[in-house]
């Protein structure tokens, strides 16, 4: 439920539309609905300005089915991470307004429109293998309503290929800057920009990238000003705090 649900259930109170008793059994369920397994946040919307988003890794299928129908009765546009065509397709079974994001392994059933922005995220990566970490950030911002622009492989290895982009990336609100291997590219593309940029280290490189820790500890120690870190492979992390920044 969302500030204009909440709004419109006070109204039709008022109006005679609805008993009480009714809104008073749909505020029970406000907070949160315990389904056992999970507890739905329903609450989550009005607090935070989007509905609860599944995370699918380690959930059975039949508990990601019964927490999507928990969510779609509340009307709330939903997003499902880090899901595999399995899922997208037993999401498929209640409902055909569920679209998959191959790269990004996201799930997005819309039920209502978002206003979209008018100011703009760039989404930048060092190489192509980054592409889906990326993704996951650009998506999610898409989904919360966000103009998108995708800039990718930019990185320092060939670093006149991000100087060819960066009319578009200084026209940007805020920068997301997704990069593995030592993880340069977030300070470069820091010291052009005036506006925030959320660094994304990936796992990708070879032995002694550890799986991404040298590119975070490279983005925690930049030198550079203005850079928030978020963790190793958290497009998703960064695609929402990009769009709350965004908000502002």
């Amino acid at each position: 439920m969302d500030a204009e649900s909440l709004k419109k259930m006070l109204e039709d109170v008022k109006n005679g539309q609805l008993s009480v008793e009714e809104a008073f059994n749909d505020l029970k369920k406000l907070p949160f609905e315990d389904l056992g397994f999970a507890k739905v946040d329903h609450h989550r919307n009005l607090r935070n300005g989007y509905p609860e988003v599944i995370y699918c890794q380690g959930k059975t299928l039949e508990q990601i089915k019964m927490i999507v129908e928990k969510l779609m009765q509340k009307n709330n546009n939903i997003m499902a991470t880090r899901a595999s065509r399995e899922v997208f397709e037993s999401i498929r079974q209640i409902t055909e307004d569920a679209v998959y994001y191959k790269d990004a392994r996201i799930v997005v059933v819309k039920k209502r429109d978002i206003p979209k922005s008018q100011r703009m995220i760039a989404v930048v990566t060092a190489g192509t293998s980054d592409i889906p970490v990326a993704e996951e950030a650009a998506i999610t911002c898409e989904t919360m309503g966000q103009w998108v622009e995708r800039i990718y492989d930019v990185g320092v290895a060939g670093i006149h290929r991000l100087f060819a982009r960066t009319d578009i990336i200084m026209k940007a609100n805020v920068v997301i800057v997704v990069a593995g291997m030592e993880g340069a590219l977030a300070s470069v593309v820091s010291g052009l920009v005036d506006k925030p940029v959320i660094a994304v280290p990936t796992s990708v490189g070879y032995g002694a990238n550890f799986g991404g820790l040298s590119a975070l500890l490279t983005m925690l120690n930049s030198c550079a000003t203005g850079i928030g870190v978020v963790n190793i492979d958290n497009g998703f992390g960064a695609g929402f705090l990009a769009a709350m920044i965004n908000k502002l």
